[in-house]
């Protein structure tokens, strides 16, 4: 038996302050060793959804949304592309247990008391009041309720704040009338959201009035969090980073687990005792001689232990130095030319480094943040037993502002993935996937289905499309909708 956690962030295409959190705790909750693997995944970063189950061996494994609500995300988009058909998926030889987000769970009461604590150092509660703040939308209720429902715990439990309230971007109570709402000298404010990403650190400030207009993002500034107190509108305001950078939430994603167990009447199954599969076909891999993979080269050395390098970067001794598998995580999201690398198999990776790991364990981690799920793809596809999705399908799940896309012509589908996904440009993966059933790829979309050169080198697949496809797809359709109405 074997076991795995899989946390499920949202992500984003712009900068890493959104996933920074939930590879945090994912990072803690490794470490610890209660898991044979813990892995993320994203809905709007790699690894994706689709490809993580590529990721971990495990028969038995957990899913927990590192989400703050049980909304449209948790309900419909997790469970659709994640392929979870309840609370208990049975799939392939595994178990998918799917928990609640970690939002909902009561103990994060104790994280959102300690945080306005900490943020407000030595100020007496009785003075102070706790405003709870987050996104709003009409779209689902339950977007709402996760924060009410901890205004509330707070309140029953008699923290001692003056006045404990929620608030909103979008919808009434509105956060902007901050002032409004509360009558005490000293107002503390805890974004509820998952990350220090768009909203709570660029357009939350602005509604509070400490900011005038949105600014650059956490990342690109690289500075410590906004200087408390915030004397403004006649009161000291105290404000927060959001509260899914709390690095407590770790516990609260175990909770999530536990709770679950408790609810099914399970009990956590113990580690993995065998080998793993995909540890002993990189090791095969390497001793046949294949020791690169996309930009990386992998050079075994005496004892066990492996050095990554870009494999431009031939003998150069100009060279920083990283030791252990998260560092490649870092690495990997830098590009060469500078700025948030989105794409892991864009042919951009960064220059002059140098990686040390320890064994075979710790090198198929590394690689799995240079190129989620590469090396499970590549050891599927050796095993005859890889599918892909075709693009029909693909743009056929999308829904929203991107329902359209699949409107596109066959034309115009080629001439897209010519563009998105050109190897020299774009990325590296060679595209497994048809069109449509029996239908392959055309033209100059042809070329990225045909195998790589180097038969010394670990491939990079790519069994279903990818964001990069969806935005181009939807333009043409609407100007094919807008050329047929005219």
């Amino acid at each position: 038996m074997s076991l795995a956690l899989i946390i499920v962030g949202h992500g984003s295409t712009m900068n890493p302050d959104s996933s920074a959190p939930t590879h945090q705790h994912a990072d803690t909750i490794r470490a610890l060793g209660i898991f044979d693997e813990v892995v993320c995944c994203f809905w709007k970063e790699e690894p994706n959804m689709r490809e993580v189950y590529e990721m971990v061996e495990a028969e038995t494994i957990y899913i927990v949304p590192n989400f703050i609500s049980e909304g449209y995300f948790c309900q419909q988009v997790l469970p659709r592309e994640l392929g979870l058909t309840g609370a208990v998926t049975k799939r392939d030889g595994r178990t998918l247990y799917y928990c609640d987000p970690v939002g909902v769970h009561a103990n994060m009461m104790n994280l959102l008391v300690q945080r306005a604590d900490e943020v407000a150092a030595g100020v007496p509660r009785a003075e102070t009041s706790l405003i709870i703040v987050g996104h709003g939308t009409n779209l689902n209720e339950n977007s709402t309720k996760a924060i009410q429902d901890q205004v509330k715990l707070i309140r029953e439990s008699d923290q001692g704040f003056a006045a404990v309230v929620d608030a909103y971007m979008e919808e009434a109570p509105f956060v902007a009338k901050w002032d409004e709402m509360t009558t005490t000298p000293h107002v503390v404010v805890v974004p509820f959201f998952i990350a220090d990403g768009l909203h709570s650190y660029q357009d939350i400030p602005v509604l509070l009035g400490i900011e005038s207009e949105p600014g650059a993002a956490l990342s690109e500034v690289g500075n410590v969090f906004r200087q408390n107190p915030i004397t403004i509108r006649g009161r000291q305001l105290y404000y927060s980073s959001a509260i899914g950078t709390e690095p407590h939430l770790a516990d609260v994603i175990l909770d999530q687990v536990a709770d679950f167990n408790q609810r099914h009447g399970l009990t956590l199954p113990s580690r993995r005792v065998q080998p793993s599969e995909l540890e002993q076909a990189l090791e095969d891999w390497i001793d046949a001689g294949r020791c690169t993979i996309g930009q990386v080269r992998i050079e075994p050395q005496d004892g066990g232990s492996f050095v990554l390098s870009h494999v431009d970067d031939g003998n150069s001794t100009e060279r920083v130095s990283y030791k252990g598998a998260i560092a490649a995580r870092e690495i990997a999201r830098n590009r060469a030319s500078g700025g948030f690398r989105s794409l892991h198999s864009a042919p951009d990776l960064a220059c002059g480094w140098q990686l040390d790991v320890e064994d075979v364990a710790a090198l198929k981690l590394a690689l799995d943040f240079f190129y989620p799920a590469a090396v499970g793809l590549a050891a599927k596809a050796e095993r005859g037993a890889l599918g892909a999705t075709p693009l029909r399908e693909y743009l056929g799940r999308q829904t929203g502002m991107y329902r359209f896309t699949n409107t596109i012509t066959d034309g115009q589908a080629f001439e897209i993935i010519a563009k998105a996904c050109d190897s020299a440009t774009c990325c590296q993966r060679q595209i497994l996937w048809p069109l449509a059933p029996g239908q392959p790829l055309e033209g100059a979309a042809a070329s990225k289905a045909l195998p790589s050169i180097q038969d010394k080198a670990i491939p990079l697949f790519c069994v279903e499309a990818c964001p990069r496809i969806v935005g181009p797809a939807r333009q043409a359709a609407k100007k094919n909708h807008e050329a047929a109405t005219q």
